[in-house]
């Protein structure tokens, strides 16, 4: 193999894997294990995953960072990689682009994500691409990237048009993809951690909370957002139950206190 793409390969893999286990891990650590009881009434749903479950987990996920690392090398060390937005200085943009290249990020994500998902929802996709993820009906962290590698590729895909139609530098890319991470392990945490009535505040109304993910891995339909509520919203996705399920968490820590 050439050395350069060795080199990169071997790095990709090594952030990729780190950035999940070094996020995916302490939360699962915390909510699982050391203080399950003290979280115990943000408890989305009440039984926990078993031992096996964590293991489909983990597994599936350490595949789907090899399919992101061999993606990642189709746009940066192919001859692709020519045609990529990638720039080297920052004085290039200035720091405000910076900012906002994130946030584009973000935004384009959000959709890809709804619609992709959406579509790997159909019955005729469903069972051949997102099936695997949702055998964990009682997400824990480690569901964050427990994907079949269909779907593996379909999530990966992001970096296409993050890559081709927006000016990005290295560094917003990782902030982006550290941010992802960390909202994906929220989304499966099981547990709801933002604060009571979050859901009917004017900026909570629009944002995904871990109650509203945790609802679609339960009821399999409805909730396909991955940061935002827009699309659910403005579609009609979001599940009518989504409001109740909330306040039943909010219920629970009334009633602790």
């Amino acid at each position: 193999m050439d050395t350069f793409i060795y080199d990169l390969s071997k790095r990709i893999l090594t952030i990729n894997m780190l950035r999940y286990f070094l996020i995916a891990g302490p939360a699962f650590l915390i909510f699982y294990v050391l203080f399950k009881n003290y979280f115990k009434e943000v408890k989305i749903q009440d039984r926990f995953p078993k031992n096996s479950d964590y293991l489909r987990e983990i597994i599936y996920s350490i595949i789907t960072i090899f399919i992101f690392v061999g993606i990642a090398l189709i746009v940066f060390a192919s001859p692709l990689s020519a045609y990529h937005l990638k720039y080297d200085h920052i004085s290039d943009f200035g720091w405000g682009y910076w900012c906002l290249s994130i946030g584009l990020m973000i935004m384009l994500h959000d959709t890809y994500f709804y619609w992709t998902h959406r579509a790997m929802h159909h019955p005729k996709l469903f069972k051949y691409f997102h099936l695997v993820h949702h055998k964990s009906v009682n997400p824990s962290p480690w569901a964050a990237y427990a994907f079949h590698p269909l779907e593996g590729v379909v999530e990966a895909g992001i970096i296409f048009p993050i890559a081709f139609l927006i000016p990005f530098h290295p560094t917003a890319l990782m902030v982006f993809l550290l941010f992802m991470m960390m909202y994906n392990v929220y989304g499966h945490l099981g547990y709801e951690i933002l604060p009571k009535n979050f859901h009917r505040h004017f900026i909570g109304r629009w944002l995904n909370t871990s109650v509203n993910h945790n609802q679609h891995h339960k009821h399999f339909n409805g909730n396909y957002g991955l940061y935002f509520l827009f699309w659910d919203r403005w579609m009609g996705t979001i599940r009518d139950d989504y409001d109740p399920a909330y306040e039943a968490v909010d219920e629970k820590r009334r009633r602790r206190k």
